[in-house]
């Protein structure tokens, strides 16, 4: 099962990204998580369904000092998923 959405609010300089990459990594997923120069971060993952659920609502919370005002879920995950999970710069 994949995931791909672009996560909205105050997710960067709070962590988010390594936060993520945590989460996923504990699951045993694959995929990335990067910073965009919008202030947005955008993810893109693939485990199995209980793996999805559980970064899907990670990503609502997020880590402390971060506020997700929104996440916006993508048609499709692009390209081949890094294993493990990374933080693309």
């Amino acid at each position: 099962m994949q995931l791909h959405v672009i996560v909205r609010g105050r997710v960067q300089g709070v962590g988010f990204r390594w936060f993520v990459r945590e989460i996923a990594r504990r699951r045993g997923m694959t995929g990335w998580v990067r910073n965009l120069a919008d202030g947005s971060v955008e993810v893109a993952a693939d485990g199995d369904g209980d793996a999805i659920a559980d970064l899907r609502s990670s990503l609502r919370s997020g880590p402390p000092g971060s506020s997700v005002t929104s996440l916006d879920e993508l048609a499709s995950v692009p390209g081949e998923l890094p294993q493990p999970f990374s933080i693309l710069r």
